[in-house]
């Protein structure tokens, strides 16, 4: 069992979550800790301009209280919302708090059967614990 679980978590259209939770859950220690991360990417300062003003922060205020709200119905659970470029900064997340676990969605079946999710593709190359892709 794991003690520090990391799963990172998009709200793109398509993505389904909850499996990776369910996963966590299994796989978590009794006292063990399970974070939901989601990494918001840096908007450009071009495009700033043509965003609705207070976007950035009802967004962000918006994506912290669903994560919380998922991560109470996590024995041990919390939650995080950090920016930058998503690969680089799960992987970052996870050495500086601990983390033995990271559980990652990837692409579903279909034409890209054979490949990972860029994102996905670079923490399981450069994180240094076990990375969990799933489905």
């Amino acid at each position: 069992m794991y003690k520090n679980i990391l799963v990172p978590i998009s709200f793109d259209e398509g993505r389904d979550s909850e499996q990776a939770i369910e996963i966590a859950k299994y796989l978590s220690d009794d006292t063990g800790q399970v974070t939901l991360l989601h990494v918001m990417e840096h908007v450009p300062n071009y495009a700033m301009t043509y965003l609705p003003e207070g976007y950035i922060e009802n967004s962000l205020k918006g994506l912290k209280d669903e994560l919380a709200e998922r991560a109470s119905s996590i024995s041990g659970g919390q939650s995080a919302v950090i920016t930058g470029h998503s690969g680089a900064s799960i992987v970052d997340y996870a050495n500086e708090s601990g983390s033995d676990l990271i559980i990652i969605a990837s692409h579903r079946p279909g034409m890209s059967d054979y490949f990972l999710g860029s994102t996905a593709q670079h923490v399981v190359r450069h994180a240094k614990c076990a990375v969990h892709v799933i489905r």
